[in-house]
């Protein structure tokens, strides 16, 4: 596996992009944000420099919501989308990432009861058919965030989703702690998580990593993103698992407020996956 997270860089200078995350000892890189598809020039920069210290982009963002019930909004987030797929294209990345969607009011993840229905799974076929449909991606693959807010929530429903799609250029993107949803499955983890890892097997293109605990004063289930190291999530287990998957898959760090926290997160996960015989 290749491991990466966020670097903290201001100028548009690829060698410097490059160097920060030689410095971060990361193989694996999110893209560089202010470019957009037909940059020819400056994305060929940003390839070579990445390519001569041996690092890969791992995604490209979609982070809007293409199946909003407001027309606009909808159109908006579908053309964002086809924008983002088409530079992962250019940029050779391992895949463009973003939400199926939702059909909430309240911002773009929201969860909402029509998410679950079939009308919406079969509308999210043919909206993101018609995406990857425009690009025609040849050097990347449209992937999808698992989130608890709708109906792709776990292995079974991202095969479910990709057998409809059937499109070669759609793959799987995993988020581990999206998927855990309750007690039962945070407390096992490791063997619900590598459950859900063998079914989508090789087909896992980027990894997001996180941390998590079960708030211990709510009556109800709370569950809380932290910083690496800081919940109960056990990486050395899980580590032995995603050293199986092809090399080139990017594990990456997200969700945390700055470098300095990045920087201990990432120390966390390489001793944890030092303690199972893996050298990141």
């Amino acid at each position: 596996m290749r491991f990466g997270g966020p670097v903290f860089v201001t100028e548009h200078d690829p060698e410097a992009f490059a160097l920060a995350h030689v410095q971060k000892g990361y193989k694996a890189a999110y893209y560089p944000k202010h470019l957009k598809p037909g940059q020819s020039g400056e994305i060929n920069a940003y390839k070579e420099a990445l390519r001569k210290e041996d690092i890969l982009i791992a995604e490209v963002g979609a982070w809007r919501n293409p199946l909003a019930l407001e027309p606009e909004a909808a159109k908006f987030g579908k053309e964002y989308f086809i924008e983002k797929l088409a530079l992962a294209d250019e940029l050779g990345a391992r895949c463009c990432v973003g939400i199926v969607g939702t059909w909430a009011e309240e911002n773009w993840y929201a969860p909402s009861e029509k998410n679950f229905k079939e009308d919406f799974f079969d509308y999210a076929v043919e909206v993101h058919r018609s995406i990857i449909d425009a690009v025609k991606p040849k050097h990347t693959k449209m992937t999808y965030e698992l989130m608890p807010f709708g109906f792709l929530d776990s292995a079974e429903e991202y095969l479910r989703f990709l057998k409809a799609l059937d499109r070669k250029e759609a793959g799987v993107h995993l988020d581990l702690t999206n998927m855990i949803t309750c007690p039962r499955q945070l407390f096992g983890h490791r063997e619900f998580l590598t459950g859900q890892m063998d079914l989508l097997g090789d087909a896992i293109l980027s990894i997001h990593i996180k941390d998590m605990r079960l708030l211990p004063d709510p009556l109800s289930v709370m569950l809380e993103e932290v910083p690496m190291g800081k919940g109960v999530m056990d990486y050395t287990y899980l580590a032995r698992y995603m050293n199986r998957l092809p090399r080139d898959t990017t594990v990456m760090l997200e969700h945390l407020p700055d470098e300095e926290t990045y920087d201990a997160a990432a120390a966390a996960f390489r001793k944890q996956a030092l303690a199972a015989g893996i050298q990141l």
